[in-house]
């Protein structure tokens, strides 16, 4: 009886996580500013699952940085006041789009960085390989070519 009862409490429990984590429960005064939230937590990336929003997210903290967002907005906050408070709480990675700075600089500017680097190499290696495919001759040799096509228009 008693394992019945704790597992009832532990459905029970994990069921009212994921209310608590579901946008869709938060209360908005207008469309307009619901729109405002998804829009928000869309550009916010969930610490646990790195690659998921917090609007994707189903992992506790994600569902308590979505309660802090809406605090936030609900206390009169603009978004640009709530991204720096966010930033200032967990850092740039929370950002999906970090902002252009010193320490971000390989990030933004690598993709393009390595494509030139690999096309630099790949000029390199068609000139090298253009250079073994013609073959150089020496003075004599073009001279005696010469003679030998010379010859030839002859007969």
């Amino acid at each position: 009886m008693i394992r019945i009862l704790l597992l009832v409490f532990v459905l029970a429990g994990t069921e009212m996580q994921a209310y608590a984590a579901d946008p869709a429960l938060y209360s908005f005064d207008n469309p307009a500013q619901e729109a405002k939230f998804q829009d928000l937590i869309g550009q916010l990336r969930c610490l646990v699952c790195q690659n998921q929003s917090l609007a994707d997210s189903h992992a506790d903290l994600a569902g308590d940085m979505r309660r802090e967002v809406y605090q936030k907005m609900k206390d009169g906050l603009t978004n640009q006041e709530i991204i720096d408070f966010l930033v200032q709480r967990y850092g740039d990675f929370v950002l999906f789009r970090p902002p252009m700075q010193p320490n971000t600089y390989l990030l933004w500017l690598g993709p393009a960085l390595f494509f030139i680097v690999g096309f630099g190499i790949f000029i390199i290696a068609m000139r090298k390989r253009h250079q073994t495919l013609t073959p150089s001759l020496s003075e004599a040799e073009h001279q005696r070519m010469a003679k030998l096509l010379e010859e030839e228009d002859l007969k």
